[in-house]
């Protein structure tokens, strides 16, 4: 989850992100952080150093926005089926919503923005927010719209390349992308964990 306060213009950082994008070829483009590390989809033409600069202007994008983030996770291995997963989630949700609720209380309104790409995720936020808050209103979006909706996919990325790092489980090619593991965590995990969420 991503957190944005409307008020505070984020446009100067977007442009500067769509002049950098441009310079290297990649003008108006929504990034897929996923396929750019693994050379796929629209990327795997591209050299591994053009990649490396989509994500360098994409971290930095991240850094110098005034947003703070959140991640709820579960582990494929520990869930027997959907049911046990969409509880667990819930769950998760429920519990960060609780414990920061004056966070949200402050403001008039919370917009939830979702591409409703998965089901059941949809179906999760839907139920937990409408029920924990007043004041929630839900935007389906594009994600190619969104800038900060690709900051979300670069928010999961992260977190993922989090826990197999401390798990020693990166593929070879998460490896070659970032060169090592002391680069992976000074140059954009650092970053991940500089923005998690603190109220």
């Amino acid at each position: 989850m991503v957190f944005h306060d409307q008020s505070v213009d984020i446009q100067p950082q977007i442009r500067k992100l769509e002049e950098n994008l441009s310079y290297i070829g990649y003008p108006h483009h929504c990034t897929h952080i996923g396929p750019i590390i693994r050379n796929e989809h629209e990327y795997r033409r591209d050299t591994l150093e053009n990649r490396q600069k989509i994500l360098k202007n994409t971290v930095s994008f991240f850094r110098h926005l005034d947003v703070q983030v959140a991640t709820v996770f579960i582990d494929k291995k520990d869930v027997s089926d959907a049911v046990d997963a969409t509880g667990r989630l819930s769950k998760g949700i429920s519990a960060f919503i609780k414990t920061h609720y004056s966070f949200f209380h402050q403001f008039d309104k919370v917009k939830v923005y979702y591409d409703n790409g998965q089901v059941e995720v949809s179906k999760i936020l839907s139920s937990i927010f409408n029920a924990l808050l007043e004041n929630v209103e839900f935007k389906k979006v594009f994600p190619s719209d969104y800038r900060l909706f690709q900051v979300a996919d670069l928010v999961c990325t992260l977190q993922l390349l989090e826990l197999k790092d401390k798990k020693h489980e990166l593929s070879d090619s998460e490896k070659l992308f970032f060169t090592d593991e002391r680069t992976l965590r000074k140059n954009y995990l650092k970053v991940l964990e500089y923005k998690r969420f603190n109220y």
